[in-house]
């Protein structure tokens, strides 16, 4: 659901000017998606791994997130987690 939301929220637009940044540079950056990628990643996953570093064990030292990592695993195993990509197909067309 984020990553849905950032690649909604996140295009840019043909006139963008970013940090006063050349123009090859802008295209690489906006035109690929590397910088909507950077984003993700820093919304995403990078904070929840700074949280676990910090925590180490006591972040799953609880009933709730053992709960939350056995329904993780669930959806992972029978590949509910990919049919997000369906629902994107069927939105673009």
């Amino acid at each position: 659901l984020v990553i849905t939301v950032i690649n909604l929220m996140g295009g840019a637009t043909s006139d963008a000017q970013v940090l006063n940044l050349s123009q090859p540079i802008l295209n690489v950056l906006l035109g690929s998606g590397i910088a909507l990628m950077m984003t993700t990643i820093v919304l995403g996953q990078l904070t929840s791994q700074v949280n676990a570093s910090t925590c180490m064990l006591d972040f799953i030292n609880n009933y709730f997130m053992l709960f939350t990592s056995y329904f993780s695993l669930f959806i992972e195993f029978t590949g509910l987690l990919h049919s997000v990509y369906l629902v994107q197909i069927i939105f673009s067309m």
